[in-house]
Formats: C-alpha cells, structure tokens, sequence
C-alpha cells in the first residue's frame, strides 16, 4: 500500500463520520385518528359531557331549521292545494266616515272582466242562529248569518263534508248550511231534514255541512241561507258585503289592481280588495323571526360547548404531562403533540355534532309528525352543523394542542 493510501485509511479509521440523527416517524391520517382516539376513551365521562353540549347546540340549530323548512312545506303544499289565485272585495268607510256598500251588480260586473275564472258573493245579515227557541237572545255565541249565492263553493273551494250545498230548489226555503264552528257550537252533527235550528226566529232545516276552509275562515262560523230567503224573511238589503273572485294564476296581480274600480266604478276608494293567501305567508313570516330567535340560542348553547371542549382540552394537557413528557424523550416532535391534542378536540367536537344532527333530526320528525306536516331537514343544515362543530373544535383545541407541544421533556417526565 502507498503511502498516501496508507495516511488516508488511518484517518477514517481515527475519525469516522458522526452518526446521522434519525428523523422523526411521519403520522399518517390513521395514526392521528388512533392516538388522538385514545386520549378520548381513557375519559369516556368526560368525553360524553363535553360532547353533550356541542350536540344540544347543533341539535337546537338543525331542530329550528328543520322545523321551519318543514312548515314552509306544509305551507306550500296548503297554497297549492287552496290556490293562491283567490281576492276578496269588501266595502270600506265612505267619504263621510260611514259605512260604504257595494253595488249589487257588483258580481256580475267582476265576472265580465278578463282573466276572472269565478266569481260569488255572501251578504251578512242581522239575523241570529241558536239551537232552539228557547236559547236567549244574547247567547249568539259570536255565530252570524249570511245570505249566499248558490255558486259559492266554487270560488271559495268549500267542501261538504255531509248533506249538500244550497241550490235553485232548496235555496227558495228556509234552509242553511252551517260552517264546522257554527255546527259545533248549535249542537249539529250531520245534516238532514229532521235537524233543524232556530234563525230569525223561524225553524231552519240543515241542508249540510261544510268542512274547514283555511283561505275564507270567517266562513267557519256562520249560517249560510239562501239570497231570495235573507231579502224576503232576514230584512237582507240584497248588497254583497264580501265577494269572491278567483283569477287566472298568471294574472292575479292584474287582476287585483282594477278589481275595486270595478266593483264599485262611481267610488274605487270605497271598495277594499285583499288576497287571503297573503295572511297565510304573513303568519309563515312571523314564524321565521321566531326561527331566527331560536337559532339565536342555538348559537349560544353551541358556543357554550365549545368553551366546554376548550375547558376539557386545558385540563386533558394539565393531567397528561407525563405521558407527553415521554412521547418527547422518545422521538415524537412538537408538532405531533400539537397534532394528537388538536385531533383529539376535533373528534371529541364530531362527535357531538353527529350526535346533534341526528337528535336534531328526531325532533325535527317528531314536531312535523305531531302537526301532520312533511318532516324536511335540508342537507346544508346538516353539512353545516358538522361543519360548524368542527370549525369550533378546531378554535376550542388549538390553544391546549399549542402548550401542550410547548412543554419541555424534562419538565414534563419530573411532572407526578
């Protein structure tokens, strides 16, 4: 051997090359489900209380969506099935601040217009119904009387639900149909030609029942008599006090804007015109603020929760020091630490939002079942509710995950 090569193999063996420092095992996505898993199961008490008050605050939020979503469905279904195409005419106050009336050609020029499919009319009158003559007269029970026209039913979509509706026969005698409050409170039960109630102090027969009618409930607590029976023995005047118009679906704003210059052409500002349907979403708007309230504190019980996993995550670090004191003096950097104590935030916030998803499903079904409506709960509520728990995890678990991964070693194993 040379002397160069000689001088060169006593120099690697006098100073050979400083070990390498291994580098840290990566964690994959299963090792973090797996450790971060397993600080939760060592405290299932814990876990299950924490995860409790995420899963109330998800659950209050995804039930009031759920609840309102299916309320807007049982009321779209109702409109649909009601229609939306029906405005009513009323008389207002005249000029001189009394009580104005429409004409009583007032129907059939409605029913000449365009785009008008149907058109009926009722005219109350000062008669009173009691179930016999021996009921006083001051015991109305808040019932009224009304003449009809014969095609009534069509325009309001009333239903009999026993006997049948006035006609040209029987509508020339002293016969009624009675709304299911006013049969209610009379004592009626089904129609027929030996029921009979008092009106206007005569004996009327009932001639039929009508069923609920949601778009015209004013209709619920009346007796409806014929229009040539109310002029001759009720002392009706004859003018219509209400009349019903159905319109074509596509024209119903068009409709509406001449309609009270055609009911009343000489004084447009004495007729009153109203669409029914339009109280009904009125009612669905109230019952959307009232939502919205309670998403409200949905919002406060789930960021009560989220303190309640930031609290469990503080205490999960205080107890644990050891154990992270040991994983650091074995290998693990700070960035697993971090890493376990975040996975485990978020897992323990999971499980409360899929435990108040689902429970917040249940109340949703069992609400909607309760009031026969269509139980709907939309995706994005659900999506959200998850996504929102994590979102909260993830902010209530960064601190503790942080000082956890910043306590050192020795500090950490001398920890009893």
């Amino acid at each position: 051997m040379s002397a160069p090569h000689a001088v060169e193999e006593l120099e690697r063996t006098q100073d050979p090359e400083p070990p390498r420092r291994p580098r840290p095992a990566r964690m994959n996505p299963a090792d973090v489900l797996r450790v971060g898993g397993s600080g939760l199961r060592s405290r299932p008490m814990r876990v299950f209380l924490s995860a409790l008050g995420i899963a109330i605050g998800i659950a209050a939020m995804v039930g009031v969506v759920g609840i309102s979503t299916s309320s807007t469905e049982d009321l779209n279904r109702r409109l649909e099935a009601l229609g939306t195409n029906l405005l009513t005419v009323t008389p207002g106050q005249s000029f001189t601040g009394g009580a104005a009336h429409l004409p009583a050609e007032s129907v059939e020029m409605i029913g000449n217009m365009k785009h008008v499919d149907s058109v009926s009319a009722i005219g109350k009158t000062s008669a009173k119904v009691y179930r016999n003559d021996r009921t006083p007269k001051q015991e109305t029970g808040g019932l009224t009387v009304s003449a009809a026209r014969t095609d009534l039913p069509g325009s309001v979509g009333a239903e009999i639900v026993d006997g049948r509706w006035l006609n040209a026969a029987n509508s020339r005698y002293p016969t009624t149909v009675l709304g299911p409050k006013a049969a209610e409170q009379l004592g009626v039960h089904q129609a027929g030609p030996d029921v009979k109630v008092w009106l206007g102090g005569r004996w009327y027969t009932v001639v039929g029942l009508l069923a609920p009618n949601e778009l015209v409930p004013a209709l619920d607590s009346t007796a409806l008599v014929g229009w040539k029976v109310a002029e001759q023995e009720l002392g009706f005047d004859g003018y219509p006090t209400t009349i019903y118009t159905r319109a074509e679906e596509s024209s119903v704003n068009d409709v509406q804007s001449v309609l009270g210059a055609t009911a009343n052409p000489e004084v447009p500002t004495e007729a009153t015109v109203s669409r029914p349907s339009d109280a009904l979403a009125a009612k669905e708007a109230t019952d959307d603020a009232l939502s919205g309230l309670l998403l409200g504190l949905g919002g406060v019980a789930l960021l009560v929760g989220g303190v309640g996993v930031a609290n469990t995550m503080v205490i999960s670090v205080l107890e644990r020091r050891s154990e992270i004191g040991l994983r650091r003096s074995q290998g693990a950097t700070r960035g697993q630490i971090r890493t376990q104590f975040l996975a485990e935030a978020l897992l323990l916030s999971a499980l409360g939002g899929l435990g108040g998803v689902v429970l917040g499903i249940a109340v949703t079904g069992g609400y909607a079942s309760y009031q026969g409506w269509p139980s709907v709960v939309p995706l994005w509520a659900m999506a959200g509710g998850v996504g929102a728990t994590l979102v909260i995890g993830g902010l209530a678990g960064f601190y503790p995950a942080v000082r956890a991964a910043r306590l050192p070693p020795t500090e950490a194993l001398a920890t009893t």
